[in-house]
């Protein structure tokens, strides 16, 4: 462990960059984490052919990750709090893409059912981990660009992957889409167990970064706070995060962005190729393109919000900005109900998912907003209400697409965006942090 040092003689040495290392370990981690969301969309053109389901029972596979991501989000949350990321990370990224590996394996409804389940259960304490570390390893003025980064990781993998698992499902059969995948976020918990440490552990860092992480309001002190609180579940903790009227504000937010970003993850392929008519590679080509946008969308958000703080700007201004412009743009998506070329109705899409991306660094209000002891629970709720879109999407696009059109569901993917871009205008107010 590096010593302490006082503030006074770490200007004396040029700060490290080893913060920028742990935003590459957390790109890697989400991309494979998004690719274990998304690559039952893949597969399920093929698989549901293969064994016989219909639209229904689609939308309640494609729903059945939601249902326990979402019930998990708090007690994931509460995990957060009290087990290292080091160790929490490892265990959740080794379950879960052995149960990846299992739904290669499937072969009934049943099965697809609760293997995904299982993955959603599994994967809950991904993204409050991300936001602990984050928080941990990044002063405020960094932030935003390190989250957006990460974040990018959702985009960008699904951007330059789904060809190859089309290519993959293609030529191997839907089987070996998962057992690809699975295989290997398996590999990559060992790599995370081996190489993440705490700021004042990892080696390399030095006393000057962690001072300039602790000076811009980074929490590189949190893991000796959590050492000596080591208090039980509380309602009234609970209580406190599901009273403020800011917090609903980004947790209702939160739930209308991700909502299209579900539909993406799910219905998108089948999408492309039971309603406009694709040939599946082609499609999973095309399906590339609104993934790319995402990821300029993500990456313009998080440079351009801590290029906002460093121009003089509040942290409210910056964070929401991107946000609700992103919101706004992502109601685009209407504009594919009505055009039939497919450039066109890629384009809508893109421009959709563009927004999405832009939109995407709501994690940084919760690194702003949630009280200091109550990180990973504030987290957990964020991620319980945002991810009832992964229950709701997949399901209520069943019963929209069940006829001959998918404008019904097109036309519910933008209302929620518009619905997300009110909840920061109206709800979230003045961005600080929640002092109890």
């Amino acid at each position: 462990m590096i010593p302490p040092q006082s503030t006074t003689a770490a200007p004396l040495v040029a700060p490290s960059r080893k913060r920028y290392f742990i935003m590459v370990l957390l790109f890697i981690t989400v991309v494979i984490n998004y690719l274990d969301r998304s690559n039952l969309s893949i597969a399920a053109p093929a698989l549901t052919s293969d064994l016989g389901i219909d639209p229904v029972h689609v939308g309640l596979i494609f729903s059945a990750f939601g249902w326990t991501y979402a019930a998990m989000q708090i007690p994931g949350g509460w995990l957060v709090d009290r087990v290292p990321p080091r160790i929490l990370y490892t265990v959740a990224l080794l379950l879960w893409s052995i149960a990846t590996v299992m739904l290669g394996f499937a072969a009934s409804f049943i099965a697809l059912f609760v293997l995904r389940m299982a993955v959603g259960a599994l994967e809950a304490p991904a993204y409050p981990i991300n936001n602990r570390v984050v928080t941990t390893w990044f002063p405020e003025r960094e932030r935003a660009t390190a989250i957006g980064f990460y974040t990018s990781g959702q985009f960008v993998g699904l951007a330059f992957l789904t060809p190859v698992l089309a290519w993959l499902q293609h030529h191997y059969g839907w089987h070996m889409v998962f057992v690809s995948t699975g295989a290997v976020g398996i590999v990559w918990a060992l790599i995370w167990y081996a190489v993440y440490r705490e700021p004042k552990d990892f080696k390399g860092a030095n006393a000057a970064e962690i001072e300039l992480i602790r000076e811009g309001g980074g929490l590189v002190d949190i893991q000796e706070q959590t050492a000596k609180r080591k208090t039980p579940f509380s309602w009234v903790d609970l209580g406190i995060v599901l009273s403020k009227r800011k917090l609903w504000g980004i947790y209702l937010g939160q739930f209308c962005l991700n909502s299209t970003l579900w539909f993406f993850l799910t219905w998108f392929p089948t999408y492309l190729v039971k309603y406009r008519g694709m040939d599946f590679i082609k499609s999973g080509l095309l399906a590339s393109l609104p993934f790319l946008a995402a990821f300029v969308g993500v990456l313009c958000s998080g440079l351009f919000s801590d290029w906002l703080i460093r121009r003089g700007a509040s942290v409210g201004f910056a964070r929401k900005l991107p946000i609700i412009s992103g919101l706004l743009i992502s109601t685009a998506i209407i504009g594919a109900n009505f055009v039939d070329s497919t450039p066109l109705v890629i384009a809508c899409l893109a421009v959709a998912f563009f927004g999405n991306g832009l939109a995407s660094i709501t994690w940084s209000l919760v690194s702003t907003l949630a009280p200091a002891r109550l990180l990973g629970l504030t987290g957990g709720v964020f991620n319980f209400i945002g991810n009832l879109s992964a229950i709701t999407t997949p399901i209520v696009i069943g019963f929209l697409a069940s006829g001959d059109s998918f404008a019904p569901a097109i036309t519910y993917i933008a209302v929620l965006a518009l619905l997300g871009a009110l909840s920061y205008i109206l709800l979230v107010g003045k961005v600080e942090r929640i002092e109890l």
